[in-house]
């Protein structure tokens, strides 16, 4: 038997009075998640452990049953993994977003969805001003800076602050007084550079400055394969998924034209999926975009962008028999713009039939198939 898991990051929701008391997963037109849910059974999944915050780093590895309280470190070193950086086990890895801020207050958590060649330029000038840590450019925003001998940090993802003063949100204790002198040489460095300069010119955000932030050391995961018995793989345009990938021995597969963002090319993941699946037994498909959509607050763009992750899903489900499953990893209610700890919905196509008749969160909640834990989740779907 041959699975593929659809994740859409973020998809999950509350209901919008814009919206006519429906959730954007209801709303959304998804006639082949709709399909799924007539020919399979629905349930709800709790992603997030009590204890920690609601985060596609600890979802993602409770999805694919690595307990977080057993095996998480922190998000940097996931992501310094999947960009190739072999962390001594002294090194502190943390993510390191280029964001926007104005008069200390964050404006932009991405600093206007910065191109990654632009991102690759800030970060060139300011390593040779913090020649002490070792920073990495990455995709857009997303970036790394690793401290040697480094303690930890207590920090807050800059997502969860959009608006907000960031005074009280600055890193404490263990590495801060150094990650502080990193994000003020950040704010001096980047104040004149060249890629702000035309970006402000173009009428575009600029980089202010770093935000480095859920710090830890390398992680150590039980390979896929030894834990299930099945080959894996993962379909990401994001490191964080890339990392814990890598972690657990799965396969990584590259789609020419995924972003991490709303203009990416669903139909290659979709492609790269069915031909993934004829070597391995399981593919995880990640999708960023309806997560990005809620970090805006767009309604219109988190409904696009579930229909087409629905398109993905009717792709896959026309030349797929096998078992497939569709659900996000937490909800990004447009209402807070940011992650939280509610239990998601998820569908399932050979597992059994209950009766569902759509695909959405009330669905989820009155499906056959009840409210598990993640962790236990592929158990499920591979017994």
């Amino acid at each position: 038997m041959k699975y593929i898991v659809v994740l859409g990051d973020g998809m999950a929701d509350e209901p919008l009075e814009e919206l006519g008391g429906m959730t954007p997963l209801g709303y959304a037109q998804t006639p082949n998640m709709d399909r799924m849910a007539r020919e399979g059974a629905c349930g709800m999944l709790r992603t997030i452990p009590e204890g920690y915050e609601a985060g596609s780093d600890i979802a993602n590895m409770a999805v694919l049953g690595y307990a977080p309280e057993n095996y998480y470190t922190g998000r940097g070193p996931l992501e310094a993994l999947s960009m190739g950086v072999d962390l001594a086990p002294d090194d502190v890895a943390y993510r390191c977003n280029l964001v926007t801020v104005e008069e200390n207050t964050m404006v932009d958590f991405s600093a206007g969805h910065i191109s990654s060649e632009e991102g690759a330029a800030l970060f060139a000038s300011l390593r040779k001003a913090v020649p002490e840590v070792m920073l990495r450019a990455g995709v857009s925003y997303r970036n790394l800076l690793v401290v040697h001998g480094g303690k930890g940090a207590a920090s807050t993802p800059p997502h969860d602050i959009v608006g907000q003063g960031i005074s009280p949100f600055l890193p404490k204790d263990g590495d801060a007084d150094l990650l502080l002198r990193c994000m003020e040489t950040s704010r001096l460095v980047f104040a004149h550079h060249p890629v702000n300069v035309a970006r402000i010119k173009a009428g575009r955000r600029p980089a202010t400055r770093i935000w480095p932030w859920s710090g830890g050391h390398k992680p150590a995961f039980p390979p896929f394969e030894k834990k299930y018995g099945k080959k894996g793989g993962v379909i990401s345009a994001v490191d964080l998924l890339n990392g814990i990938a890598r972690c657990a021995g799965m396969e990584v597969i590259s789609v020419p034209g995924a972003t991490g963002y709303l203009d990416t090319d669903y139909d290659a993941k979709a492609r790269y999926a069915l031909d993934a699946i004829e070597r391995l037994d399981f593919v995880y498909i990640h999708i960023e975009a309806p997560d990005e959509a809620g970090h805006l607050g767009s309604v219109e763009e988190k409904v696009k962008a579930i229909e087409r992750v629905d398109g993905v899903v009717g792709t896959i489900r026309d030349k797929f028999d096998g078992v497939l499953a569709v659900l996000p990893d937490h909800p990004t209610p447009i209402r807070v713009k940011t992650h939280t700890r509610d239990p998601v919905p998820f569908v399932v196509v050979g597992k059994g039939t209950d009766g569902s008749r759509a695909y959405s969160e009330t669905a989820g909640r009155s499906g056959g198939l009840g409210t598990r834990n993640a962790t236990e989740f592929l158990e499920f779907l591979f017994s």
